[in-house]
């Protein structure tokens, strides 16, 4: 048999048969063996092969097989550095929510996952979320950021959930895909997708006063079918993103605003720091290039991701006067 897999906990899987029949799995031993750098061998997302274990009293199956993902998207583990976590596979689009203060989303924190996005191929939305909640200075900083992303090429969305601001705009860019919601803890993922289908009633909980961090209400990505024929895989909070197997030559490649620019570089390997006649360089003075774009790349350049974290300082503030000229 052939399903789709829409929650995995560690050790089970439920699996979505081609029937629709929902049914917990467990793997072969096996796929734990076959040097697979993942801490998790099977992702939400992933289409497998199973078979119903008969001498089971209730209907479970052991999953044999894993097709080929057309892409997939990770995370460093949080407990084993050198291995990653696969969050989920088999993506349409990864919309990103990102919030001003409530809590804070770094200007790192978008370039990494949107570094990530690209270099497995997958299209990726900046959802600005709880846009009832800003004041004049938030509403600025939004649209600065939101100049600064639509003119690289990404698409963004203004939503409230509790006003039902831009659900129907983002209902229609989600029919027929799988989609994936992220962010931090607290930038209203699962309050996002219980205004989009209030049937699921996913648990939503408050932004701590104390950290203006959120507290983490989903364990495991799970994925849901929608009643307007789409399916959406919500993820646990994200703290920071790493970038995972990448060579410092192909990190500009993954900026498309930079590659862009690549052949008008003097060196064809050029990196875009110290080099005479960088086309990059040239485009930032002139105010082309945003800065923060040019201070997230330089930082996974030089292997900041190592030790990276999403907590706010006066230095990584999105927005911020910083982010915005020459370091």
């Amino acid at each position: 048999m052939t399903g789709h897999v829409y929650k995995s906990t560690g050790s089970w899987y439920t699996v979505k048969s081609e029937q629709g029949d929902f049914i917990e799995c467990r793997i072969k031993g096996k796929f734990r063996m076959q040097g697979i750098k993942s801490t998790n061998p099977i992702a939400v997302g992933d289409i497998v092969d199973f078979e119903l274990d008969e001498t089971s009293d209730t209907t479970t199956g052991t999953i044999h097989n894993i097709h080929d993902r057309k892409n997939y998207i990770v995370r460093k583990s949080v407990n084993l550095s050198k291995q990653t976590h696969i969050i989920a596979s088999n993506i349409d689009i990864v919309f990103l929510l990102v919030t001003i203060n409530n809590p804070p989303t770094t200007t790192s924190f978008i370039d990494r996952f949107l570094v990530t996005a690209e270099a497995y191929g997958i299209e990726a939305v900046l959802i600005f979320n709880k846009i009832d909640t800003y004041d004049d200075a938030m509403l600025d900083e939004q649209l600065y950021l939101q100049h600064i992303y639509s003119q690289i090429g990404y698409k963004c969305l203004k939503v409230s959930a509790l006003e039902k601001k831009g659900l129907e705009q983002l209902k229609e860019m989600m029919i027929g895909k799988v989609n994936m919601f992220s962010g931090h803890s607290g930038v209203g993922k699962s309050t996002l997708v219980n205004a989009l289908e209030p049937s699921l009633n996913l648990k939503t909980k408050h932004i701590s006063e104390q950290s203006k961090q959120g507290q983490h209400t989903t364990t495991f990505a799970e994925m849901y079918d929608l009643s307007f024929e789409a399916k959406i895989i919500d993820t646990p909070g994200i703290k920071g993103f790493g970038i995972v197997d990448m060579e410092s030559t192909e990190i500009n490649g993954f900026f498309p605003e930079f590659f862009k620019l690549k052949d008008q570089c003097k060196f064809n390997n050029c990196l875009h720091k110290e080099e005479p006649h960088c086309a990059v360089k040239k485009a930032l003075e002139e105010n082309k290039i945003a800065w923060s774009r040019y201070n997230s790349y330089l930082k996974i350049l030089e292997g900041d991701d190592e030790h990276y974290r999403s907590d706010i300082n006066n230095e990584d503030r999105i927005a911020s006067d910083e982010t915005r000229k020459a370091p």
